[in-house]
């Protein structure tokens, strides 16, 4: 099966959903025989059973971003709901309409919910009114019950979102913490080798030079001159210089900042999309400017992946170019239409730019996006 809808059966059956099925079957139970000549049986058990199917597919399906189709499915809920709750007087048929303010509560802010829920209330009032035989203080008790279970739907809801945004926010932050570290940890680690060639040359080759130039000296003394130690010592100390020099030679070679810890580092935190990545050995760019401008673009690629193309597998591969460094981003999201340059691929493009780079972003035929940031091997 697919891991796009694996995901989504997943969430098709989770506790949230299978509560409401719950809910959803006590109706069905609870409707049994409410045929009449206002509205027959079958009409009430065929609205409760597309309503069923109409929320399980919208709560399966739906985009959090995808108002117009969160709304069609909505205004069809509402209808069913009124139609089992005017065929099943007196009935718990209004446990529906707070399944819907739960739909409403995941795609509308709290100013356009709270419009939603009192037309969805009002028109409930004048079903109650005109279909049910309750008293005036049956019918307020009735609609101030299954109003406030509406409301607390709704903010349990909201509330569950909320929680889900901030874990994605602090898994964002603890990825982008852990990349940095990982980059600083580098950088700090190049510094230091660097340090470490200098200190050879300046101290140790010099006191070595110094030595040399005191056993020519020596090894000129007429007593000394068929003395075999001295001679030996001056070719310890040239072996010795010449073996110094080459190792700062090896010490002082740049071949740029290895980021295959950080990029791992970055992925880890994020249990969804799952990244593969593949990091060619002589792929490695010069400075830390250039090394954080290919995280951000990652961290940004993984992070769009994540909340808006529900992509399941992010593939990442840096590679050389001749004589340039490639970092190729690939996700199998499902998205539709044309990429909107919002404020992150902006960021992104202004990041690589700034490095002395280029970057492409293209949405490809399958939903998938495709990302390549081209680096100059020298900064």
């Amino acid at each position: 099966m697919n891991v796009a809808w694996t995901a989504r059966l997943k969430e098709l059956l989770s506790p949230l959903s299978l509560a409401a099925y719950a809910a959803w079957g006590a109706v069905w139970l609870a409707t049994s025989d409410v045929g009449g000549d206002r509205a027959p049986d079958w009409l009430v058990r065929t609205s409760l059973l597309l309503f069923l199917a109409v929320f399980a597919v919208a709560h399966m399906l739906s985009d959090r971003r995808s108002t117009r189709a969160a709304s069609v499915a909505s205004i069809v809920l509402a209808v069913l709901a009124f139609i089992a709750i005017a065929g099943s007087p007196q009935g718990p048929a209004p446990i529906l309409l707070i399944l819907l303010a739960s739909l409403l509560a995941t795609h509308l802010d709290w100013k356009l919910l709270t419009v939603a829920l009192v037309v969805v209330n009002t028109v409930f009032i004048a079903i109650v009114l005109a279909y049910w035989a309750l008293a005036p203080r049956s019918l307020v008790v009735y609609v101030l019950a299954y109003a406030s279970f509406q409301v607390f739907a709704a903010m349990v809801t909201r509330s569950a979102a909320h929680a889900e945004g901030m874990s994605e926010r602090l898994r964002a932050i603890n990825a982008d913490l852990l990349a940095t570290r990982e980059l600083l940890t580098a950088g700090t680690r190049d510094a230091e080798r660097l340090r470490v060639a200098r200190e050879l040359h300046d101290i140790a080759g010099h006191k070595l030079t110094a030595l040399k130039l005191n056993l020519a000296v020596l090894m000129r003394d007429p007593r000394f001159t068929d003395a075999v130690q001295p001679r030996l010592c001056s070719a310890l100390a040239d072996e010795l210089l010449a073996d110094l020099r080459g190792l700062v030679e090896r010490m002082r070679e740049d071949e740029g900042l290895d980021l295959g810890a950080a990029m791992h580092a970055l992925a880890s935190p994020y249990p969804r999309p799952r990244a593969h990545i593949d990091i060619a050995a002589d792929a490695r760019v010069a400075t830390l400017p250039q090394a954080e401008a290919l995280l951000r673009t990652m961290q940004e690629a993984l992070t769009n992946a994540a909340r808006h193309s529900q992509a399941q597998n992010l593939w990442v591969v840096l590679r050389r170019e001749s004589n340039q460094v490639l970092l190729d981003i690939r996700d199998d999201g499902r998205g539709s239409g044309a990429l909107a340059p919002g404020s992150g691929l902006a960021g992104m493009r202004e990041r690589v730019e700034a490095v002395g780079g280029t970057l492409r972003v293209e949405r490809l035929d399958t939903g998938a996006v495709h990302v390549r940031a081209w680096l100059p091997v020298a900064a």
